[in-house]
């Protein structure tokens, strides 16, 4: 029986080592199916709510289907340009933020710390910065120009972005029926075990995607929308970087507050619109202690900000964009795997037993007793 159960987790960690190979040779070609598996996943709960409510499958994989897309081309076409335009802009206004730094903020720190206080050689700083972004433009001028000479360049992308909404309708539409094949291929012994990690996992990566990452989307779209109301060019970007700086605790309030208040300050150049700035985050920062985080994340576990940075950075370096996408599923299932093996640990004799504990603790008295005889 221990050599059936040994054989069994063998093939299992086979099986494992095998899939990450074919994951890593694959890589190339698979980021419109993880894009695909990603969308199912986040919208198969909504499906099976419509099923519960009397909908066939098809019928509410078809109306998700339809309201994800219908979302996705809206955020696409309306938002898209104008980031695009608003990131020009921030380009643009680098030499202008060095200068502000070199004239309005460096002068006012060394009358603070006093006239000891060196930063260097600016002028060496600004040269480098120029030159670092004029070679950026000149490979992205370079990439544009390789993407519309090779057709098969544009072909493909062109059939990768079509890929995904044709693997995000079949894979939502038997999702349930996968994972249930999925779960009876697994070797009897391992599959209790197997299932319930699998169900831990998803409680874990659950709680961060439907929870963190919604309060980081509010987040980005309050930040934006308060920018916009304050009159800031730049609103939709800075709204949206302090919202994804928002997967660190108070990283995206520091963030924000700061790149917003230069660009506010070099777009009006008034120091009173800086308190304006500062309302908008002081607004979002309260809105997230005592609203989002309670009603969308509550109590649940889910990854910490400090793996999640970990793991989306491991991803990349290991598997570029694939390993990005695939990042957070991973860490999810290392956190459970974690978890298990301290809770095995805290219970071995390794750590220790109770038994153990109440010898020494039996043994202690005795001691003191020895050596206070000893004394005397």
């Amino acid at each position: 029986m221990d050599n059936v159960l040994t054989s069994q987790r063998f093939f299992l960690l086979l099986a494992v080592m095998a899939s990450g190979f074919l994951l890593y040779l694959l890589g190339p070609i698979l980021s419109p199916f993880l894009i695909g598996a990603l969308l199912a996943y986040l919208t198969d709960p909504v499906a099976d709510r419509l099923e519960e409510l009397g909908v066939s499958r098809t019928a509410a994989v078809v109306i998700v289907f339809v309201i994800l897309t219908t979302l996705i081309t809206m955020l696409i076409l309306l938002f898209i340009p104008k980031l695009t335009h608003q990131i020009q802009v921030m380009i643009h206004q680098i030499p202008a933020v060095i200068a502000l730094f070199e004239e309005k903020a460096i002068p006012a720190i060394q009358a603070f710390l006093g006239d000891g206080v060196s930063f260097g050689d600016i002028e060496s700083f600004k040269k480098l910065v120029a030159s670092h972004w004029e070679k950026t433009g000149d490979i992205m001028a370079q990439v544009a120009s390789g993407i519309t000479r090779s057709g098969l360049a544009v072909v493909g992308w062109i059939a990768n972005l079509l890929l995904i909404p044709v693997v995000t309708f079949y894979l939502l539409r038997d999702w349930d029926v996968m994972m249930d094949k999925i779960g009876h291929l697994l070797p009897r012994s391992v599959e209790p075990v197997v299932s319930r990690w699998a169900k831990e996992s998803d409680e874990v990566l659950g709680a961060f995607i439907k929870g963190q990452l919604l309060v980081m989307l509010t987040l980005g779209f309050v930040y934006a929308v308060g920018l916009w109301l304050v009159g800031l060019d730049l609103a939709l970007l800075l709204g949206m970087l302090a919202g994804l700086a928002s997967i660190v605790p108070y990283m995206g309030f520091i963030v924000g507050i700061f790149a917003a208040g230069v660009a506010a300050y070099l777009q009006f150049h008034d120091p009173v619109i800086l308190l304006w700035v500062s309302a908008v985050f002081g607004v979002g920062q309260a809105l997230e202690g005592m609203v989002l985080t309670p009603l969308l994340v509550g109590d649940k576990i889910g990854l910490h900000p400090v793996a999640v940075i970990f793991a989306i950075m491991a991803g990349g370096q290991l598997f570029g964009f694939v390993g990005v996408l695939i990042a957070l599923p991973v860490a999810a299932v290392i956190m459970v795997f974690l978890r298990h093996v301290h809770d095995g640990y805290k219970n071995s004799h390794l750590y220790g037993s109770d038994t153990v504990v109440d010898v020494i603790a039996d043994e202690a008295p005795q001691e003191q007793d020895i050596g206070l005889d000893e004394q005397r």
